[in-house]
């Protein structure tokens, strides 16, 4: 879910993601987990993203945000990506294989 701020309304969450607020908290199905609306009825998307175990990316030079997508905690936890060798911006060669043994998160974009 791409967002501009990280408050949105209940009714927004549901039709985007499928959770909805009920008193329990955030619903998707039977699953529920214990979360409050801010005051102003709105929801906190950075505590959404941990409770629910969703990464939240956010891009300065946009002013966009990513929220997802639902993982579970982890599923990608143990995946090795391909070597990928890309030039960077000083016309140099970058591999993904230089960050081995650190945690990465690719975003990838793609305009269709």
């Amino acid at each position: 879910m791409i967002i501009e701020t990280l408050e949105v309304s209940p009714p927004e969450l549901e039709r985007r993601t499928g959770w909805q607020f009920k008193p329990e908290g955030a619903c998707k199905g039977d699953r529920c987990v214990p979360m409050l609306l801010a005051d102003d009825g709105r929801v906190d998307v950075r505590q959404l993203a941990d409770r629910l175990g969703m990464p939240l990316v956010h891009d300065e030079a946009s002013g966009l945000w990513c929220l997802g997508p639902e993982t579970g905690g982890g599923a990608f936890s143990g995946v090795q990506a391909p070597d990928l060798v890309l030039p960077d911006i000083h016309g140099g060669q970058f591999s993904l294989r230089s960050l081995l043994g650190s945690k990465v998160l690719l975003v990838a974009w793609a305009s269709w």
